[in-house]
Formats: C-alpha cells, structure tokens, sequence
C-alpha cells in the first residue's frame, strides 16, 4: 500500500507520526472473515454463491480505492474534533446512484460542500474536517423486504451496488457482478474529487463568490448578508496584511475525505487490506464507514468486522439507543481510547433529541473513552405527505440540530459536527428553506433513488443558521 497503483488516486501525505494515530491492534481472533461466525443483517439474498464468490476474488485482486495514510490523517483531524479544536461536517447523497457518476454532479456536490464548509469555518473560528457521503455510497439498508411500485410489490431496493432501481422483478434480483462495478464508479469518483479539489476548484475567493451569490437571490439574504460581509472583510484584511491569496496553497486546495455506511460486508472485507507501514488492516474502501442503526448490535456480524480494521469509523444511534448501548460500543470499538477513532452520530428526530441524547452524552462520558459526537437531523424526521411522499421539512432539521446544541451545553461536551444528506441539484424533496419548497412542489424534481435530500439553497441555509448558532454555542 505503500506505492501508487495506476490508475488510481495519489496517496495523500503521512501525518508526522502515524505510530501515535493508529487504533489499538485487534484481538488476535479478528481477521478480515471473522464477521461470518456473528448474526449478520441487512445483506442481500445473492442467488449464486459460485458468482459471488468470483466477485470477492475479483475485489480482493484489485488496487485500494484508498490509503492507509489517508485514514491515519482522517484520524488526527477527527481527533482534533474531539477535543474541541475542529468541527465535522459530513455530507452527501442519501444513495449514490452509478448512473450519475460524471463531473457535472460530483462538481456541483463538492461546490454546495465547499460553501457549507467556508461559512461553518468562519461562524465557528475553527477548522471544518471535511467528509463526504460520497464515492461508495451506493447500499442502503431498509426497513421492508419488499416495497410497492406502481400498484406492484417488489422487493425493496437496496442501491445499485446490489442491483438496479427499475421496477421490475427481474431488475431486482441481486447481481454480485455490481459489487465490482461499484468499485470502479468509486475509483472514477474518487479521482474526480481529487482533481477538484487540488486543482482550484477549491479556492476560497471563489467559495466566497459562489456565497455571496447565493445571498444575494436568497429570500432570505438579509439575514445573511451580516456573516458573508464579515468574510469578505477577513479576506481583505488578510490581503491588507501582504498575504497574497493568489498564491498561498492553503486558500485554494483542501482535503475531502471519503465516507460511507460499511453495509454490504462481502465487499468491505475484499477491499481490506495491510498497511505495509504498520502491519494493520484498514477498509480500503473509504477513509471512513459508518455503522447504521439497524446494524449496530454489539454482538453482530458489522461491529464485529470494524473492531478490526483501524480506519475512523461511525454508527448512527436512535432515540432508541441507551446509555448501555452506547456505552458498549464505545468500549467494542475503541478499546485503545483514540481520539478520533470513533463517531456517534445521532440521528434521534427534532421531538426527542433534548432528552434522549444527554443521558448517553453523559454516560459515554463517565467512560473516558474519547468520541466525536455528530448530528444527523435528517432520519429521524421522515414523515408522508397524504398523497404517501417521503419528505422531510427544514424546520424540523433545524430543530434537531438546536436540540443537538442544547443538549451538549446541558451536559458540558463539545457539539462536533452535523452529518446530512445533500444534492447539489435544485430538487424538491424536502419541504421549506428560504426558497419555500411547497407540498405542492415536490413532484416537479422528486429525483431520489430513497430518502429525500435538502437541494442546494436548503444546504446552504442549514450552514448559515448552523453557523449563526455555533457563534452563541
């Protein structure tokens, strides 16, 4: 792992130590197969285990998507999180869909997670570690076997890494030989982010623009003319003090790292690899996974699989979740107590966030085990219009994440991050935000392949009232 496959993305630099970074080794039982002797959940029924099999061998025979020094950087800027020093913005695609891998949608997601980023910076007067829902994230878990299209029962779809989105029958059963091809769209992606966001695309000056764009046509601009005048104002202070903008790196390339929920094990454990550095495995697949809901049992087959490799790794907890549960995860997968290691992002609905979340904020705490905690506003406020449309209303977003605020201040912990699902298309799936979505409107561009994102002018006043709130936090 320590040279560069062709055809694939460059390693980022080590960071300075990565002895220091590493997660603790796993127990010797562990190893990339283990996760086959505990329950498992949410895998597709494959109906030829001979082509699934050929699919994990193909997997395994091809180069990592990502590099164990990247996932050791990842670590460090997480575990900057955790102390306080840094904040987490996670975000991307509910479900990534292999027909939109082009420039086009990977550049218009990576500019609405740019200009999110540029305005939590500079509200919160710290580093934003930047991390997309982007590159993988083509599985999805569900909560039916079977769902209804067009009057006909089906089984539920499950991303196109399993099989494809068309209503039919035959179109639904899963096809291991997608697994493989989720690798190369990941790879074409990865490469386009690469290039982006190292080649000035990235480039502050032209972040600020875009912001200021979008303030000026915003109904709601005036309440946000205040913070982009503030930016504009630092820009220019820095070139007064003879900083030339044109020129220092830092302004124009940034680091977005990779991330998405490790569902599909067969693939996640063909894609791990040794570091040559270390001796450890990481998941090759993304510099970060994450553990969904359903999936986070502490005896089951996923955090049996992601106690062993040494990426930063996530699980998403409910209003259900205990202070036992969370406790017991935190021991499960970071037993050596590494900053950054692990993330809860709680996803617990705009209801119940103010009290379910501070008795696991405090028992996790009385652990000394080191966690970045997350907001995840987004699934936990599903609802259906009468017509039975998935949509989900900005204000109810909102209201969790200031439920998130209160709920930290409550206990004394540090509020490290959102975690939301964006396009960086003008769709109609979510309900409110400046521009007004109506109930009315969300058939005009409903273009989800799942659950409903925010479009472009929704992320970005998220990021503008996230900011607002992170100045009094």
């Amino acid at each position: 792992m320590s040279s560069v496959p062709a055809g694939r993305p460059r390693p980022l630099n080590e960071p300075a130590s990565h002895h220091s970074l590493q997660a603790a080794a796993p127990e010797s039982t562990w190893t990339p197969s283990s996760w086959r002797a505990f329950p498992v959940l949410q895998q597709p029924e494959w109906p030829d285990a001979i082509a699934l099999e050929s699919a994990r061998e193909r997997l395994k025979s091809l180069p990592p998507l990502v590099f164990a020094g990247e996932a050791r950087a990842l670590l460090a800027a997480l575990g900057e999180v955790c102390e306080g020093r840094a904040f987490l913005l996670q975000a991307g695609d509910c479900i990534e869909s292999f027909r939109d891998v082009s420039a086009p949608a990977i550049r218009e997601k990576l500019k609405v997670l740019l200009q999110m980023s540029a305005v939590l910076t500079y509200g919160a007067t710290l580093p934003v570690v930047k991390v997309g829902r982007i590159a993988g994230q083509f599985a999805k878990p569900r909560s039916q076997p079977t769902e209804v299209v067009d009057g006909v029962e089906l089984p539920s779809f499950r991303g196109h890494v399993v099989h494809s989105d068309e209503p039919t029958p035959e179109s639904r059963i899963p096809d291991p030989d997608r697994l493989v091809q989720g690798d190369y769209q990941a790879a074409s992606t990865l490469n386009l982010v690469r290039a982006f966001t190292k080649g000035g695309f990235a480039d502050l000056t032209l972040v600020h623009t875009w912001n200021r764009e979008f303030v000026a046509a915003s109904p709601a601009g005036q309440r946000y003319e205040v913070l982009a005048a503030e930016i504009e104002r630092a820009l220019r202070f820095m070139q007064a003090l003879g900083i030339d903008l044109g020129v220092e790196h830092t302004l124009h390339e940034v680091d977005v790292w990779t991330s998405h929920e490790g569902l599909l094990l067969d693939y996640e454990e063909a894609l791990t690899r040794i570091d040559s550095l270390t001796g450890q495995p990481y998941d090759c697949s993304a510099h970060m996974l994450w553990i969904g809901e359903r999936t986070r049992d502490p005896q089951g087959a996923h955090v049996e699989f992601f106690s062993g490799v040494n990426n930063p790794v996530g699980v998403k907890l409910s209003a259900e979740a205990s202070p036992d549960d969370a406790v017991a995860l935190a021991e499960r997968l970071n037993p050596g107590r590494v900053p950054g290691r692990l993330t809860f992002i709680t996803r617990m609905g705009a209801e119940r966030v103010r009290t379910a979340l501070p008795p696991l904020l405090t028992a996790v705490r009385a652990t000394g085990i080191p966690v970045v905690w997350a907001c995840d506003p987004m699934h936990a406020n599903l609802e259906r219009t009468p017509s039975g449309t998935k949509t989900r209303r900005f204000e109810a977003i909102m209201s969790e994440v200031q439920g998130f605020f209160a709920a930290h201040r409550e206990v004394g912990t540090w509020p490290g991050g959102v975690h939301v699902e964006f396009t960086g298309e003008d769709v109609t799936e979510c309900l409110g935000g400046s521009d007004e979505v109506l109930e009315q409107q969300l058939d005009d561009r409903y273009e989800t392949l799942c659950d409903p994102r925010l479009n472009g002018s929704q992320s970005l006043d998220l990021a503008f009232r996230l900011a607002e709130l992170m100045r009094v936090a």
